[in-house]
Order: C-alpha cells, then structure tokens, then sequence
C-alpha cells in the first residue's frame, strides 16, 4: 500500500504518466514485495528551466531528472532489497525519460505501521487483526 510521489522534468504527459506510474507499480511489486493493487502513484511535472543541479538548470544541462519519494511500513524490507529498488528506478527513468542527469533521487521513507494506513485503518491495524483471525 505504498504511495508514491514523483516529480520529473518536462511538459505533462498523460501517456508518459501512464507508463511511469505502470513502470514504478511493477518495479515496487518486484522489488519491495508491494500489493500493486494498492500501489497509488502521483505523478508531476516541472519545467527543466526551474529544476537545478549543481547551480544550474536542467535546461542548461541538456538533461532531464526525477524525483521519487515512497512511503512503506518501516521493517517490511532489507538493505539488498533497498538497494535493489534504488538502482532499478533509476535504470527504469533512463529509459522512460532518457539523458537522466545524475542528481535525479529517489527516497524510500520507512514509517511506522501505527501512523500509516489507508481506507481509515492503519497498517498495524491491518497486521493485528490478521493475526486474531482463526487459522
């Protein structure tokens, strides 16, 4: 159930959206063992004229970047797994925005169950009641 913002250069693209947020879901599925099905993807745009790395515009660059930021339950996934997902988002932008500038990021915030959730229950909630379930 993570959720997933994620900024990149350029003019909104409702095709190119489409493909991020498919290509962030599977990568999310793979990697971090995330129900795609409960995967929220948001994505934005900017304008490379107001995107600076290094002091300088990515328009100045000649290049584009993203910025990628998921919430999960903090302890659901190791370092390997981490680093993993960290390399295969940044593979996957080269491909769907190509020319990616080195400074694109992507951060994976590991939250406690008790102060996340969705549909008005928290993920400890949700783990809890899993458990008092009979077998």
């Amino acid at each position: 159930m993570p959720i997933v913002n994620v900024s990149v250069t350029g003019k909104p693209d409702a095709t190119l959206s489409a493909e991020i947020a498919r290509e962030i879901t599977k990568i999310t599925a793979a990697h971090l063992r995330k129900d795609p099905t409960i995967t929220a993807v948001a994505v934005s745009y900017l304008d490379p004229q107001h995107w600076f790395a290094g002091g300088k515009s990515l328009a100045e660059h000649g290049t584009n970047t993203f910025w990628l930021d998921i919430k999960v339950v903090d302890g659901t996934n190791t370092k390997l797994e981490l680093e993993a997902y960290l390399k295969a988002i940044f593979d996957a932008f080269g491909r769907l925005l190509g020319g990616v500038h080195q400074e694109s990021y992507a951060f994976v915030h590991e939250v406690p169950a008790a102060a996340y959730g969705y549909g008005g229950k928290t993920q400890e909630f949700r783990f809890i009641s899993g458990r008092l379930k009979p077998a």
